[in-house]
């Protein structure tokens, strides 16, 4: 191989993280795309899909839904508290950066204008008591709750 084409194959690869590094920085509470989404896959999406998408029975969707969960009272713990989050096994500080990816990720179109990005105390804390034979009830209670908090906006 040529020194110049070495050169090239060596350079694109590192051109292509310099640019995915400079968008993770755009997303507020997102240490690390690149690790969030890869947390993702190996955690999250063979249930949730590669696109968010669920199946709405046992995996319910995230994309066009998961930030609502933001506006309405308990929503914010909720996140936190799910089975899927609150028992990864995921350091506290990895969970906060993927639980926020994905709330950017799947769903900016309800991201509350003072959405402030989980931490990983506050993702500690929650997942001590993470829901159980509760969770689906707790989350029709919670959806029900979008009607009312999305029809005032």
């Amino acid at each position: 191989m040529k020194p110049g084409r070495l050169a090239l194959l060596i350079a694109l690869p590192l051109a292509a993280g310099a640019v995915v590094k400079a968008d993770e920085a755009a997303i507020p509470g997102v240490r690390d795309a690149y690790q969030a989404r890869t947390d993702y896959q190996l955690k999250c999406q063979g249930c949730h899909r590669p696109d968010g998408s669920g199946d709405d029975h046992s995996n319910p969707p995230m994309k066009g839904i998961v930030a609502r969960f933001l506006s309405v009272p308990g929503g914010r713990e909720f996140i936190g508290r799910v089975p899927g989050v609150a028992t990864v096994d995921l350091p506290d500080d990895r969970l906060a950066n993927l639980v926020n990816w994905t709330i950017y990720k799947f769903d900016p179109a309800h991201l509350p204008q003072d959405f402030r990005p989980y931490t990983a105390e506050e993702i500690g804390r929650l997942r001590q008591n993470p829901l159980r034979l509760e969770r689906a009830a707790t989350r029709a209670r919670l959806v029900a709750g979008f009607a009312k908090t999305h029809s005032e906006q």
